[in-house]
């Protein structure tokens, strides 16, 4: 069976960054006044978090976070379908992965092609401009 191939202009990386650091405010917000209420455990109910925030806004709401909506652009498969929840938890540790290869994760898309990241190569996803 023949794979459905979509065409959507790719998302550039600045748009891409300002979405990140759009969400990471929002995070931190969110993870702020969770820790400050109860106390929190730190790192970890932050990785949760984050997990639950992205897995949420990519697999339930058309692949966009709240940066990802003020940037117009958003998370697809290449295939254009939507992200699993797999997929969105896979993406989203691909995010720590980044971080923890030195950035490479993160710095791969300036070199690529098709502007994908390690986080994007795990699950096969492209951010495309809406």
């Amino acid at each position: 069976m023949k794979e459905k191939v979509m065409t959507y202009e790719l998302a550039g990386l600045g748009e891409r960054f300002v979405a990140l650091l759009i969400d990471g405010f929002i995070q931190g917000v969110i993870a702020g006044i969770l820790f400050g209420a109860f106390r929190g455990p730190g790192a970890g109910a932050s990785f949760l978090v984050g997990l639950i925030y992205y897995w949420y806004f990519w697999t339930r709401q058309n692949g966009q976070s709240p940066g990802k909506q003020l940037m117009r652009i958003r998370v697809v498969k290449a295939d254009g379908s939507p992200l699993t929840d797999v997929d969105a938890i896979i993406r989203y540790i691909g995010y720590y992965i980044n971080s923890v290869l030195f950035m490479l994760g993160w710095l791969w898309a300036l070199v690529d092609s098709n502007r994908q990241g390690l986080h994007d190569k795990l699950v096969n996803t492209y951010v495309v401009k809406v």
